[in-house]
């Protein structure tokens, strides 16, 4: 796996051959199809070994001030990797990329507290979006028209979206208080399991509605 993870994010998909990987790997080229069927999935697994690897040196690092930041780097620097992840033909769920997604909705869930204007889970599905959209414009650029300042533009837009300025609650934005009081829910002793559920279901209704509402500032 570190020779094809090698090849792959030095070299891109081209360079991963089952005979390439097997001579890098000291192993006769019949040995991989023992584990892989062929190119297709030993390509498959590379990458989401690479991916798997970057996953676990978040979830153990510790958190910093700004989790965008915590969510940038990967893509621009594994761009085949990332390529091969995006691929509609080879998309899928798999444990690190539903790992991923949960190290980020921990992350989200960290300044959900009078902070978010929206839920919880559509930040994290607003900042996946900017984040893929992001990384697959700036690897996609002619190099000459690279813009530097691309991924953080792109998250300001998101931000304004779905933070608010002051780490209040605003009364007059149900929204913003749905968002806040559903992150107190685990903290709430008296509630069981399932009340806890139930009053989450409940929240996310009310979350839906006010989004559909017109707000106090005249913004849909």
């Amino acid at each position: 796996m570190k020779a094809a993870a090698d090849l792959l994010h030095d070299q891109g998909p081209a360079a991963v051959s089952t005979r390439r990987v097997a001579q890098e790997a000291g192993l006769q080229p019949p040995a991989l199809y023992r584990f892989f069927q062929g190119k297709d999935d030993l390509l498959d697994a590379a990458a989401d070994h690479v991916f798997a690897e970057h996953v676990a040196a978040k979830e153990a690092a510790e958190p910093s001030d700004d989790p965008v930041e915590d969510l940038r780097t990967f893509g621009l620097a594994n761009p085949y990797v990332y390529g091969l992840l995006l691929d509609p033909v080879r998309a899928r769920d798999t444990p690190a990329q539903a790992k991923g997604v949960r190290i980020l909705a921990e992350r989200v869930h960290r300044i959900a507290a009078g902070r978010l204007r929206v839920s919880e889970e559509r930040a994290v599905n607003l900042l996946r979006s900017a984040g893929v959209g992001t990384v697959h414009t700036l690897l996609t650029l002619p190099p000459e028209e690279g813009d530097p300042h691309l991924a953080d533009a792109a998250f300001d837009a998101i931000a304004r979206t779905i933070l608010t300025d002051e780490p209040t609650v605003p009364t007059q934005d149900p929204a913003t208080v749905v968002a806040a009081f559903r992150t107190l829910l685990p903290e709430l002793p008296t509630l069981s399991e399932s009340e806890a559920a139930l009053l989450d279901e409940w929240l996310q209704r009310a979350d839906t509605t006010a989004m559909r509402a017109p707000s106090s500032t005249g913004r849909p």
